[in-house]
């Protein structure tokens, strides 16, 4: 019998609700009548998980923090001190980089709860957890959405499609203005709120509470931040994978006129096919982007309109964790895979050992070599 309620205290926190009658310590336990008001009804029927999840976590956090901040670093510091790499379509890159730091750098709050096991930073903490998440995930999916659109619009249109500086920049505005409703209304409580979620260590916008305002900002935060953003970056990154399927069958169809093998002059017969590489990387693209952010919404339409019962405290903290390790993969998908940008931190860096040769490309041609960047990383 005692080995039963063990068991029931170490994996009841993952799978499903125990009564406080069961003699566990509960997930709210310890925590003041004013603290108790910023947490769902939802988790107040949950037991305290063992303490090996919050270890689990906070150290997992570490290394994304470690990785998230030196790779985004490292994309700031040379793009931001290299003339010839803050080129239009890089200030956008720049743009994802910051977002993907500033999501990174509120780390240490989740960090420090797990290690006092709960809800140990307050309200205060909560709601800044909370805005910098906001700013930083609605900001880099925007972001991307930017980066498919300057990528489509200069393969596709390659005479007159390349973005200027000033429309980079307004793009950026753009990305910013368009975030900041989304994170100040629920933070000033206008509509929506920000509160704890799953081990009370994280904090997000609430999809639990079961009213029409709630449900309403749920429905709209995942149409108007996830569902229109993934479904233009699908069109444009099809549209780019149309355009160089439609041009190389060209090249092939003239080359057969020709009597000739190809008409690329340095192509190599081992050499990946440029339409296959292009495939792969908007396939990279777009499934970084559902597999970070997916789970999340899921997991807030399930809170908000489906049965809450599926979201146990341990299962909540799966989609931020695929959040987080998005931002740790994004500068090596968009930059780190560039060839000026290799080169530049070669330069700086040669304990580094990286091998980038180096080339006379002009920065009018770092567009277009930007705008296919994750090509490479393929």
């Amino acid at each position: 019998m005692e080995n039963e309620t063990q068991n029931s205290n170490v994996y009841g926190a993952y799978f499903a609700p125990l009564r406080s009658g069961d003699g566990v310590k509960m997930l709210v336990d310890g925590l003041s009548s004013a603290e108790l008001e910023f947490i769902p009804e939802h988790w107040l029927s949950y037991p305290a998980p063992p303490a090996s999840a919050h270890t689990a976590l906070a150290l997992m956090y570490c290394f994304f923090t470690a990785a998230a901040l030196i790779g985004n670093g490292l994309v700031i510091y040379i793009f931001a001190t290299t003339k010839s790499l803050r080129t239009s379509s890089n200030l956008l890159i720049l743009n994802l980089a910051i977002f993907d730091f500033i999501m990174m750098a509120k780390a240490p709050i989740f960090i420090y709860n797990s290690a006092m096991r709960g809800f140990a930073i307050g309200s205060l903490g909560c709601q800044i957890f909370a805005l910098v998440g906001s700013y930083s995930g609605i900001g880099a999916a925007m972001t991307n959405l930017c980066i498919a659109y300057d990528r489509h619009s200069t393969i596709t249109r390659p005479l007159d499609g390349r973005l200027s500086r000033g429309k980079a920049l307004l793009l950026i505005a753009f990305v910013w203005i368009y975030t900041t409703p989304w994170s100040l209304l629920p933070l000033f409580r206008i509509w929506g709120r920000f509160v704890p979620e799953g081990y009370l260590t994280a904090c997000s916008f609430d999809y639990l509470t079961n009213t029409f305002d709630t449900k309403l900002f749920t429905g709209c935060i995942f149409i108007f931040t996830y569902a229109i953003p993934l479904i233009l970056i699908m069109y444009y990154y099809s549209g780019i994978v149309k355009q160089v399927f439609a041009h190389e069958a060209a090249l092939r169809e003239q080359a057969k006129k020709m009597n000739v093998e190809s008409l690329r002059s340095n192509q190599n017969a081992s050499a990946e096919s440029a339409e296959i590489r292009i495939a792969k990387a908007a396939l990279t693209v777009c499934f970084l982007y559902v597999a970070s952010w997916t789970p999340y919404g899921i997991m807030s339409l399930i809170g908000a309109f489906g049965d809450q019962h599926l979201l146990s405290p341990g299962v909540t903290m799966i989609p931020a964790i695929a959040c987080k390790g998005v931002a740790c993969i994004d500068p090596w998908v968009y930059a780190i895979s560039h060839p000026k940008y290799r080169q530049e931190l070669q330069r700086r860096m040669p304990w580094l050992q990286i091998r980038e040769p180096d080339d006379n490309v002009s920065t009018g041609t770092n567009n277009t070599t930007n705008s296919a960047a994750p090509a490479a990383t393929a």
